[in-house]
């Protein structure tokens, strides 16, 4: 087999290369939460570090690199500020519900022009 054949054998679709992105945003938002709560386990945190960056680089080789990480680290802004939310005894203020709404809007809003790039 050519390398050329080698290498059109391993490009994931864009769907597919979506659905990296946010399985490694999830991800990120385990591994960030591992840092603060000890109850989830190092080995846990480890292995989604790895794993998250892994379908990230596998994203970058279909989507634009910005769009792909902007959209990775806002997932996991988003799910981190939530699970922050959740299980603080503080809460979520109005202002952190508006601007966590804004940043989700801009993802959406980067996810939908992801594919309309000037040539």
């Amino acid at each position: 087999m050519t390398a050329v054949a080698k290498q059109k054998k391993k490009t994931i679709s864009k769907n597919q290369a979506w659905a990296c992105v946010l399985i490694a945003g999830l991800l990120e938002i385990v591994w960030a939460t591992g840092f603060k709560y000890e109850e989830v386990p190092s080995i846990v945190v480890l292995i989604a570090i790895l794993v998250s960056f892994d379908l990230i680089i596998r994203a970058t080789k279909v989507l634009p690199v910005g769009t792909t990480y902007a959209v990775f680290a806002g997932i996991g802004t988003v799910g981190t500020v939530i699970v922050e939310a959740v299980f603080s005894n503080g809460g979520i203020s109005f202002i952190k519900i508006g601007l966590v709404l804004l940043l989700l809007l801009c993802i959406i809003g980067l996810k939908l022009s992801g594919g309309k790039e000037a040539h």
